[in-house]
């Protein structure tokens, strides 16, 4: 179940950084999930101090998730077009 999870919120948290970034006519549903993904272990590393919890599902961490997956977003951006947008 807890896979399931991670997919269905990560593909939520990459599908609203990618309309926060403008890229969403580019990106797939498989793009969405892998960009909340790694965005969320990118904001956790970045937040928490480098140390990576596996804390519930708060308003905190979203917003941490969302976070590190609109930087990761604008570091595409940036290294293809360069310029972050």
């Amino acid at each position: 179940m807890g896979i399931i999870l991670w997919l269905i919120i990560g593909g939520v948290i990459g599908w609203l950084a990618s309309i926060v970034m403008r890229t969403d006519a580019q990106q797939g549903v498989l793009l969405n999930v892998v960009v909340g993904i790694v965005g969320a272990f990118i904001g956790g590393l970045i937040l928490s101090g480098g140390s990576i919890n596996n804390a519930p599902l708060t308003l905190y961490s979203f917003l941490v998730s969302l976070l590190g997956a609109i930087v990761l977003l604008a570091i595409v951006n940036l290294v293809r077009r360069g310029t972050v947008r």
